[in-house]
């Protein structure tokens, strides 16, 4: 059920940079047609760098790690195509689906195939309002569990970061700051909260996974979070406002469960009038590069 791409099969065979990528922003997280056009620049993008791309969905009921044209032009325009996440995985292969693989199955799937970087966006967290409604992302219980490095622009900013980075501390994943001492706010530089460590360069990340992996402790992530350049952020005065415009309208609308995200980045797209997810997009090119260096250093 899990199939590796030729190219991604003979890159790990060889000891080779790969870096995984979830498809979910493809799939589920960009208009059409340029959500296609973001996928292969962001594989071009790990190329460029000298690593091997692996883009990860479900297709057909089987988990591929890395695809081909066509199966990444189905996950892009196939109206089948659902969201899954880790807890998604099993019914999904078992029934024969096809789905576009969020934080947690990506990580999953992409650590069961010897796949040591991961490259993504923002990842889900605690929501705000959990005392209430207990609403936390799958993606922290599952990075808890998993020998994987994430390179990401933090947690979404819709969410509850304070008590995100409580619940990764507490789960016990290790959370870096990459050339900073702040935990990014995803569509923001700085979410005006400190991270106890600083990477200060792909050798330096690749040394704390090669740490991880020689003390063979609980399996666990890492997170480097990697701020997107204050050039290319999102206005915070822009973002504070409209991020209070959106939650209010959230909750007149009575929307709740899995549908608060989307309708919040739904919302914030909408009302900055396309500058949330050009911010987006400048985080998760600079997370696929820092990823494809870190891979490499890697395997130094």
């Amino acid at each position: 059920m899990l199939v590796l791409s030729e190219e991604v099969h003979d890159a790990l065979e060889r000891g080779l940079p790969v870096v995984a990528l979830e498809s979910t922003i493809i799939a589920h997280g960009l208009p059409r047609p340029r959500n296609l056009q973001v996928g292969v620049e962001l594989e071009a993008l790990v190329r460029r760098q000298g690593a091997v791309p692996a883009t990860v969905a479900v297709i057909d009921g089987a988990a591929r790690i890395g695809l081909d044209k066509g199966q990444l032009e189905r996950i892009a325009g196939g109206k089948e195509i659902r969201k899954l996440g880790h807890r998604d995985l099993a019914p999904a292969l078992a029934t024969g689906a096809s789905g576009a693989t969020t934080v947690s199955a990506t990580a999953f799937l992409a650590a069961r195939a010897g796949v040591r970087v991961f490259a993504t966006g923002g990842l889900g967290g605690v929501h705000r309002e959990w005392t209430s409604t207990q609403d936390e992302s799958a993606d922290l219980g599952l990075l808890a569990r998993t020998r994987i490095a994430v390179v990401c622009a933090g947690v979404k900013s819709i969410l509850d970061v304070p008590a995100t980075l409580q619940r990764l501390e507490t789960l016990g994943v290790c959370v870096a700051g990459y050339g900073t001492d702040r935990f990014p706010g995803f569509y923001l530089t700085d979410s005006g909260l400190p991270v106890d460590w600083t990477l200060h360069s792909p050798a330096e990340a690749a040394a704390v996974i090669r740490a991880q992996d020689a003390l063979d402790g609980p399996g666990s992530a890492l997170i480097v979070a990697n701020p997107v350049p204050e050039s290319e952020q999102l206005d915070p005065v822009l973002h504070a406002r409209v991020l209070d415009d959106a939650l209010h309208a959230c909750a007149a609308d009575g929307i709740t469960g899995q549908a608060v995200t989307p309708f919040l980045l739904d919302y914030l797209m909408r009302h900055t009038g396309g500058a949330s997810l050009e911010a987006n997009l400048a985080a998760v090119r600079g997370n696929v590069t820092l990823a494809a260096r870190i891979a490499i250093a890697c395997v130094a």
